[in-house]
């Protein structure tokens, strides 16, 4: 198994993160994350013109799936 290394260290101080680096963290894409916003399944705000996703929001987002997947009849 190899272990992920992300490409740029995380900055532990960022609150809120652009569509484009919660995807990446996610390792989705861009328009999965856009459409994941869009049902309301992965939170962001705005910040005047921009959309921003709040950091708790990705970790919240990975802990509903995880739950979820407990719950899940397996795949046949």
């Amino acid at each position: 198994m190899t272990t992920y290394e992300p490409e740029e260290p995380i900055d532990a101080t960022v609150v809120l993160l652009t569509v484009e680096e919660a995807a990446r963290r996610l390792r989705i894409g861009r328009t999965f994350c856009f459409r994941l916003i869009g049902t309301g399944e992965l939170e962001s705000v705005p910040v005047g013109r921009l959309r921003r996703v709040p950091v708790a929001a990705v970790h919240e987002y990975v802990a509903r799936l995880r739950a979820t997947r407990g719950t899940a009849a397996p795949a046949a």
